[in-house]
């Protein structure tokens, strides 16, 4: 090991303190390592031995002896289990299966070590160190973090080279930081583990992508130390150009979840605290509050949720009612309604507001309701002749939800143009003939692109790529808009035209 990177009694004294607060347990992955495994599990440091919950094996059903020469150290490491799998579950698999029994025996930590020794089991102590600090979620060994480390331990030139590029590419598209996406060295704390949908996770390599992807998009703390680089007789079963393919793939994927372009349970990370406030200048949201009121403005905002447009509305003079079927828990400086938007709702709205609207704001909110043409009468009864109406929906007939029908998917997820809570899905011809039957006359068609830059990042690239989107979706609404907004006039009903010609009547014959 280079000197460097030898454990210091600091170090092995802080490991051995963890294991003595926690239970810490090391679980040692292994396929066809029967050359390695018995110099594997006698390296690790003599003084941390006994303060292990237990050291297990899980055999990925093997085809040497790599169980049997395990199960016959169990007299010189009492705390050993050895598990065999009944059929082979790959890398990311043996993993599941790992951590899942690291959760039902109620292990604190879980340390994660290979059975062919790549990785140094010395240093067992300061991958455990940093769990002194209660809010550590993982620790990961790096191989990339002490210059010319790898290149001494033997990595070849063709995996330093291709690691580097392949951890620059993952920190840009992620935000992340850290110095290697691609090391097999790495303990969790299991509360964390219970916490992410690792489960659904692929069985292969780049299992250990997803799951950074999961623990940064938990915004979970993962702390980084460095470890020695060690190339031996190993055999390496990962096909590198197939695994960096698949790394980038399942970011991408991931990506496009966190902005609802597709689904996927294991990316489905966000805590469901309603919707969120888009500040970005191409956005709808803004799109909305930047609209010049008048003095006279009397707005209802259906579907309101945290209130953001209706914070906005408010500060630019209007009078506001917010209007939802729960209030969130906070003060706001106008009223908001607990109110069920599938029932007979106009009347209360507008007794609050005093007198029926002239603006009324319907954000991704009619794709959600039982009925919405019943709805829309009642919304009608909240506004005005001749008042505003500003609703939009996500358009199901965007190329991206076209091209995945074309290769048989159709994800509904948490959000998005799919959301799982929506009973009515749009095109924008439909949503304008739904509005138009329900007596409103149809102004504008407004489409925005995806919300990059709130949902994903808002570096030089994303803020390109959100113009972009941007203008595609206004140039063909239809087509390029993730979702719409359509500016309708309320017409008058046949109660309004009959109500005036009574009048008319009346003042003739007076």
């Amino acid at each position: 090991m280079p000197a460097a990177q030898e454990l210091t009694s600091v170090e092995l004294e802080a490991g051995l303190a963890v294991a003595r607060d926690l239970r810490v347990a090391i679980f040692v992955v292994a396929y066809n390592a029967e050359a390695h495994i018995r110099e594997t599990l006698e390296r690790i440091p003599e003084q941390l031995l006994p303060l292990l919950e237990c050291i297990y094996v899980i055999d990925d059903r093997s085809s040497d002896a790599t169980s049997l020469v395990a199960e016959r150290l169990k007299a010189e490491i009492p705390n050993l289990r050895v598990f065999r799998t009944p059929y082979n579950q790959g890398y990311g698999g043996n993993q599941k299966l790992g951590y899942e029994y690291a959760i039902q025996q109620g292990f604190d930590v879980v340390v994660l070590l290979h059975g062919d020794g790549q990785y140094a089991p010395e240093v067992l102590p300061r991958i455990l160190a940093p769990f002194a600090d209660a809010n550590t979620s993982a620790v990961f060994g790096s191989r990339m973090m002490v210059e010319g480390a790898a290149k001494a331990g033997g990595m070849p030139l063709y995996k330093r080279v291709g690691n580097r590029i392949l951890t620059w590419m993952e920190n840009k598209l992620l935000s992340a930081g850290l110095s290697e996406f691609h090391s097999g060295y790495r303990a969790y704390r299991a509360s964390t583990l219970a916490e992410l949908p690792f489960r659904y996770n692929t069985n292969d390599f780049h299992f250990d992508t997803e799951i950074i992807i999961q623990l940064l998009g938990k915004q979970k703390r993962i702390v980084e130390v460095p470890i020695p680089t060690y190339y031996g007789d190993e055999i390496c079963h990962v096909n590198g150009i197939p695994y960096a393919f698949n790394c980038i793939a399942t970011i991408l994927r991931a990506l496009a979840n966190r902005v609802y372009l597709v689904h996927h349970p294991k990316f489905d990370l966000e805590s469901n605290d309603g919707y969120q406030f888009k500040t970005a200048p191409n956005s709808l949201h803004q799109y909305v509050v930047r609209r010049k009121l008048d003095d006279s403005a009397r707005v209802i905002e259906l579907g309101a949720g945290h209130a953001g447009v209706s914070r906005a509305l408010h500060k630019q003079g209007a009078q506001v009612v917010a209007v939802d079927l729960k209030r969130p828990d906070t003060e706001f400086p106008f009223p908001f309604l607990e109110v069920d938007l599938d029932s007979s709702f106009a009347a209360p709205v507008v007794k609050q507001l005093g007198e029926r609207a002239n603006l009324v704001v319907a954000l991704d909110v009619i794709e959600h309701l039982k009925e919405p043409e019943a709805s829309l009468q009642e919304l009608k009864k909240t506004l005005e002749p001749g008042g505003l109406l500003l609703a939009s929906t996500g358009n199901v007939a965007y190329l991206v939800v076209r091209l995945a029908m074309l290769l048989g998917q159709f994800n509904y997820g948490k959000k998005g143009i799919l959301d799982l809570t929506h009973k009515r899905l749009f095109t924008v011809r439909s949503f304008c003939r739904t509005l138009e039957g329900e007596g409103f006359e149809i102004k504008t068609v407004r489409g925005f692109g995806p919300p990059i830059r709130d949902m994903v990042g808002d570096s030089w690239f994303l803020r390109f790529l959100d113009r972009v989107a941007g203008f595609g979706a206004r140039l063909w609404p239809s087509l390029l808009s993730y979702q719409f907004i359509v500016e309708a006039v309320r017409k008058d009903d046949i109660d309004d035209i009959l109500a005036r010609t009574v009048a008319h009547k009346a003042e003739s014959a007076g």
